[in-house]
């Protein structure tokens, strides 16, 4: 997301390489990445974010308290053999590891404000909600609802927002077959978007067995039971 010049980064999954290349040449530069949890995921292209060894640069790492291993002690060991050759300290760039617990409210930036919660997920996870400039988008993920009984602690994260981005895993059809996996349906970001007065859902995580013409099949449905649903697609921009 960007606000102004300035860049926040969500999670740190395969597409932060991309991300990393996209921004190959701006240096210097001074970004808040902010983590929901640290399943695999959601770090992996931590190790291959080219900005990282740039001596110039800056970068403020954000996560919730998840488990007994902050985040910079969860790279260290992901960064390490036998699963890889080199330990964090190779990063050139100055990392700020910035700890927190789901639920508080952080001031990255002047004028910025964002707004935690945490979500039902194995091992937890942080769902966040970035207020600025009278604009204000919320990043659900990853987090499992319960079938006929709203997250209230989402509705109320997410009221009135211009943008939600929601696990959207599974269809309430594949659901029952993976209850306790730590998803959700795209079907039940529908139900909390209107139960919280939301603008616009934007459908996300999409279980990587669903081909296109699956999500083609969803956006349109969606689409159709909300107008102004978008399924995200690599490379997408929404502007506020």
């Amino acid at each position: 997301m960007r606000v102004g010049e300035q860049l926040f980064v969500f999670d740190g999954g395969t597409g932060l390489r991309g991300l990393g290349i996209s921004l190959a040449g701006q240096a210097p530069l001074d970004v808040d990445i902010f983590f929901t949890h640290t399943h695999m995921d959601h770090i992996a292209g931590v190790p291959f974010f080219g900005p990282f060894f740039g001596p110039k640069n800056r970068f403020v790492m954000w996560s919730g308290h998840l488990s007994d291993m902050d985040l910079q002690n969860v790279l260290r060991s992901f960064m390490a053999a036998p699963l890889f050759p080199v330990p964090p300290e190779i990063f050139s760039a100055a990392l700020v590891w910035s700890d927190f617990k789901a639920g508080d409210v952080l001031q990255p930036r002047e004028g910025v404000v964002v707004r935690t919660a945490p979500l039902n997920h194995p091992n937890g996870a942080t769902g966040y909600r970035l207020e600025a400039s009278g604009k204000s988008v919320c990043y659900i993920t990853d987090t499992e609802h319960v079938p006929g009984s709203p997250d209230q602690t989402i509705i109320d994260l997410v009221q009135g927002a211009d943008v939600m981005i929601y696990d959207c895993t599974y269809t309430d059809e594949e659901f029952p077959s993976h209850v306790g996996w730590g998803h959700s349906t795209w079907e039940e970001g529908l139900r909390i978007a209107d139960a919280a007065g939301v603008k616009q859902l934007v459908i996300f995580h999409h279980d990587p067995s669903h081909d296109d013409a699956f999500m083609d099949k969803i956006a349109s449905r969606a689409d159709t039971a909300r107008p102004g649903t978008l399924v995200a697609r690599e490379g997408g921009v929404i502007v506020l």
